[in-house]
């Protein structure tokens, strides 16, 4: 399976690579050593060393340099091999360890996996909403999934399945099923949204509303930006025609490949009412992650089981109304895909 190379990916969450620590990460099949300089800021290096295929993530750092734990070949934040303990100390012009362009925004660290001559952190995704806010209004998180990340992006681009697979806490009373979505495309993103009223709320706003329990106008909005970072904003209001006067929670969805058939799945939120409230932003992260655990994640990956592909097309799948933000998004993604190779060939 292809992926787009010229794209930058979350690689770990910030506070998964703490200190000294050495840590490892398979992304888009190639093994990936990460860690901080004495400064903090990340180092992303292919975690292999090139004598013998040692992973380095099993070796020692000296300042911030990495030590091979095989044979002991030394690297920097380069990737270059600086120290061999072997023979009169000479270094074949071939020990280098591939490196790869690193920052970090937002929360997380993201790697570039394509040519580094292209890498421009102004590129990353605009997920600033997560810089503000008091701290207890915000929160991250990570799943793995055994599934393709395409289809779980699919899952995000058409939110009807939440009428049928979630619980009270997100269950939206059958009120998107029957819709059909705005769509709209524009540059490397695909935007969908949905609109309705709901009596009783979503259990996600209702104790947290005006009138708690009462009716109230609800929405949902979907920004998918290419490969497969999303932004989900949605929100719940009483008394106003502006969606922008009620309860809002901006929910970032961000997948990884780590194989053709598995995927780094990381989630960071942020909310606008009660911010200081620690217990509430505890419960309201624990209880989204462990509804997406418990509800998405095993359909997710029975259908990858039983699909037995990757290739959504050649299984010839039905389309229903909700389809059209998914089947967009991954048709642009191909379109970036076939494009790249074909500059790469040429």
């Amino acid at each position: 399976m292809a992926f787009l190379h010229n794209a930058w990916y979350v690689a770990a969450l910030s506070t998964e690579v703490e200190g000294e620590a050495l840590f490892h990460r398979k992304i888009l099949g190639l093994s990936m050593l990460i860690y901080r300089r004495g400064d903090g800021t990340p180092v992303i290096l292919r975690d292999r060393c090139p004598h013998r295929f040692v992973p380095l993530h099993m070796g020692k750092r000296v300042g911030d340099d990495v030590v091979c734990p095989y044979h002991a070949l030394r690297f920097d934040c380069s990737g270059k091999c600086v120290e061999s303990p072997h023979g009169d100390g000479h270094i074949p012009r071939a020990a280098v360890v591939q490196a790869f362009p690193a920052a970090e925004r937002h929360g997380f660290i993201w790697v570039w996996t394509g040519e580094a001559a292209n890498a421009d952190p102004a590129t990353i995704p605009d997920y600033s909403l997560l810089d503000g806010g008091h701290a207890n209004s915000k929160g991250w998180a990570y799943m793995h999934m055994k599934a393709n990340y395409e289809i779980i992006v699919d899952n995000i681009m058409d939110l009807s399945h939440v009428d049928h697979v979630h619980g009270p806490l997100l269950n939206t009373a059958g009120k998107l099923s029957p819709q059909i979505p705005k769509v709209v495309e524009e540059g490397s993103t695909v935007s969908v949204r949905w609109e309705w009223h709901q009596d009783p709320p979503m259990g996600f706003f209702s104790p947290f509303l005006p009138t708690p329990g009462a009716g109230a106008e609800h929405h949902v909005g979907v920004v998918w930006t290419a490969p497969c970072t999303m932004l989900l904003t949605v929100g719940a209001v009483q008394g106003s025609s502006n969606p922008d006067d009620g309860l809002l929670s901006w929910d970032h969805h961000l997948m990884t490949p780590e194989t053709e058939t598995s995927t780094h799945y990381f989630f960071a939120t942020r909310r606008n009412w009660l911010v200081e409230d620690a217990e509430l932003n505890r419960m309201k992260l624990e209880g989204t992650v462990a509804a997406f655990s418990t509800e998405d994640k095993p359909i997710i990956e029975a259908a990858q089981e039983e699909m037995g592909t990757t290739d959504l097309w050649s299984l010839k799948p039905v389309l229903l109304s909700g389809d059209p933000a998914p089947v967009r998004a991954r048709r642009l993604l191909a379109q970036l895909i076939e494009t790249e190779g074909a500059q790469r060939r040429s």
